[in-house]
């Protein structure tokens, strides 16, 4: 029978339990993390679009929705998590989904606990974020590279104390002139801007598939091309 994750937290704590950290039954681990603010008055807006993307993968593998990612790790990973196992041609992956709790400027202490426990390398994290430079619409990703002045890629690459980690920007257009950009990355979407986004989300969920299952480059090429 398969640990809960409060008992392998308690394996962590507690050294001489049974369970081991990072344990993946011999397959390989993989994380997506999804960049947020929590709380229920920044759902939706444009900065959440990280947490949308991962909300809606775990969805399309049937596991939950929003509401059922795992509390219990709130308090030793700084976030909420789902974890299971998803098929792929080279043998089953243990696929592990995070979304912070700390707001986004903090986002890495979730990350860098997250790998620690999942002996996950940076290179098989990918981090899911909104992107102004992008149109609404539109997503990108990336093997590695700089944060692009993005708050929550800056904590996480200053916590990991590196940028080789795959990124997948989803677009949410530059503010209008005279807009702060804080104050419009906290706003909810336009009602053209919400359409955009819905019709993109599915490809942005099929391109963490596919980077799971196939590796980045090929993702890369079949969504990076819009």
């Amino acid at each position: 029978m398969s640990k809960t994750l409060g008992q392998r937290l308690a394996a962590w704590l507690h050294p001489h339990s049974a369970d081991t950290p990072g344990e993946g039954g011999g397959r390989p681990v993989r994380l997506v993390v999804g960049l947020g603010n929590p709380g229920r008055q920044y759902t939706a807006t444009r900065h959440n679009a990280g947490f949308e993307v991962v909300e809606r993968l775990a969805a399309k593998l049937g596991w939950c929705g929003e509401d059922d990612f795992d509390r219990e790790a709130r308090a030793k990973f700084d976030g909420l998590m789902l974890e299971g196992p998803v098929s792929a041609p080279g043998g089953e992956i243990k696929l592990v989904l995070l979304k912070p709790t700390n707001y986004m400027n903090r986002s890495g202490e979730a990350a860098q606990k997250a790998t620690r426990f999942y002996k996950v390398e940076p290179r098989d994290m990918l981090v899911v974020v909104d992107e102004l430079a992008l149109p609404a619409g539109k997503i990108r990703l990336r093997a590695s590279g700089s944060d692009g002045g993005h708050n929550g890629l800056r904590d996480i690459q200053r916590a990991l104390a590196t940028d080789q980690y795959p990124r997948l920007r989803i677009g949410i257009d530059p503010p209008p002139p005279g807009f702060a950009g804080k104050d419009y990355v906290l706003g909810r979407f336009s009602p053209e801007q919400r359409e955009k986004i819905d019709q993109t989300l599915p490809s942005a969920v099929d391109c963490c598939l596919t980077w799971l299952r196939e590796g980045v480059e090929t993702a890369m090429n079949r969504f990076n091309a819009g």
